[in-house]
């Protein structure tokens, strides 16, 4: 028996995504897993927040992932893009500490996800997810497939309210609870 379900006395409450390519080669025209994600947002009810390619360079990934983060109207920040082990793979490396709590949970059920898909090729991504001021960030691989095994597998029902026994969006107003403890006023307002 599973207690996963959707509970239809609640109500839906569309959350503001940013989707950020990390791509040296890509535009938005051919942008495969940006158009897979901004797709898969909107037919969920979701919110486009912003979308943009940014080269595969560190500070370049931060930049623009800070200024999500920092941004009021953005809840979710989506990067797909330099997870693999090419020298040119930098996402996770770029990201991940700045992040305040690591979501551990994400990479593995992702990969478990994956495994049923490819095997143990999933081996070759480096997907994780995390908080970074109040917003929560996922880091997928390139991938249109990957991108919607995240969001099928993953992402769609953590991010709508009336997903049962939990999701992510009952909780977005604590996050920030050790900010608003020692500075007093919160970062974001969901």
């Amino acid at each position: 028996m599973t207690l996963s379900r959707l509970d239809d006395s609640r109500p839906f409450i569309p959350v503001r995504i940013a989707v950020v390519t990390v791509s040296d080669t890509r535009t938005l025209e051919d942008d495969k897993s940006g158009r897979t994600l901004v797709e898969r947002i909107a037919e969920a009810g979701h919110v486009l927040a912003g979308r943009e390619i940014v080269p595969d360079d560190v500070e370049a990934i931060r930049a623009v992932v800070r200024r999500f983060t920092a941004h009021p109207e953005v809840d979710v920040v989506i990067t797909t893009g330099g997870t693999g082990f090419t020298g040119r793979d930098v996402t996770p490396e770029a990201l991940e500490p700045l992040f305040e709590k690591v979501m551990d949970g994400f990479s593995a059920v992702f990969h478990r996800i994956s495994y049923d898909k490819i095997g143990t090729s999933t081996i070759q991504s480096r997907a994780t997810g995390g908080v970074m001021n109040a917003t929560y960030v996922f880091v997928l691989p390139g991938s249109p497939g990957a991108c919607k095994d995240a969001w099928d597998g993953i992402l769609k029902a953590q991010l709508d309210y009336r997903h049962m026994p939990c999701n992510f969006v009952e909780i977005m107003p604590r996050l920030d609870e050790h900010l608003r403890r020692g500075a007093g006023t919160p970062t974001k307002a969901v």
